[in-house]
């Protein structure tokens, strides 16, 4: 899938506590988009709507894998709609590392 544009993010009381429940600030979350993560499809969770991963760094350079849709708002703009987020472990880092 390709995006063009991003209009900003779609947070609510239904996702904002699955995300913040490992830690993770929005700030965080949202910068970790600001920069160049790796996103790919995750087909595994959802039959319902397209669904992705990104794995990138904080400002602080530490590493989230984040789990997200797109969402269309009322004027028909796309936001990213993070489902979770958490810090990586040390192994996962490893292999994003490598990778």
């Amino acid at each position: 899938m390709m995006i063009s544009k991003i209009a900003g993010f779609d947070w609510d009381k239904g996702n904002w506590p699955k995300c913040g429940k490992h830690g993770v600030s929005k700030e965080e979350i949202e910068s970790v988009f600001a920069g160049a993560p790796l996103v790919f499809p995750d087909e595994g969770h959802s039959k319902a709507e397209e669904r992705f991963k990104a794995i990138g760094t904080n400002d602080a350079k530490r590493s989230i894998f984040i789990n997200f849709t797109l969402r269309q708002n009322e004027d028909n703009q796309t936001l990213i709609r993070p489902i979770s987020a958490r810090y990586m472990h040390k192994e996962e880092v490893s292999n994003y590392e490598r990778s």
